[in-house]
């Protein structure tokens, strides 16, 4: 399990990377494109908040242990991601790529960045704190 969790991040990586060289409509588009872009536009929330998440519990599989510093470093390996993708974005005609995107991008990360960091260092969100340490005993 814990192999399958380090490889994870990457293989998320890697999707991500497929999709942005595809255009939005490509895998689905909703008959009415006013919630189709406001779904589409909402996803920036969570992408890349999932790769900071798996990118956590794959750092949590570790001997080595899981400090502060390499959260933040999660965090922030996954707002570059998020940077990467909204350049990479910039060079097909039918992708855009803004600023905004990468505010929400890393508004995701910083959520997810709340809890994780609650739950392991300041001893708040006991369920996801129990998660968490199930992780670490990998």
């Amino acid at each position: 399990m814990k192999y399958v969790l380090r490889i994870l991040p990457i293989a998320y990586m890697a999707a991500i990377w497929i999709m942005s060289s595809l255009p939005s409509n490509h895998f689905v588009e909703l008959p009415d494109s006013e919630v189709d872009l406001f779904i589409k536009e909402s996803l920036h929330l969570i992408e890349f908040a999932i790769l900071y998440v798996l990118l956590v519990l794959a750092f949590l599989t570790r001997k080595g242990g899981f400090s502060a510093r390499l959260n933040v470093l999660c965090a922030v390996i996954a707002g570059l991601y998020g940077l990467t993708d909204e350049i990479h974005q910039s060079f097909y005609p039918y992708r855009s790529a803004s600023w905004f995107d990468l505010v929400k991008d890393v508004t995701g990360i910083l959520v997810c960045f709340y809890f994780i960091r609650g739950a392991l260092f300041k001893g708040r969100f006991e369920r996801l704190g129990k998660v968490l340490g199930w992780v670490r005993k990998l």
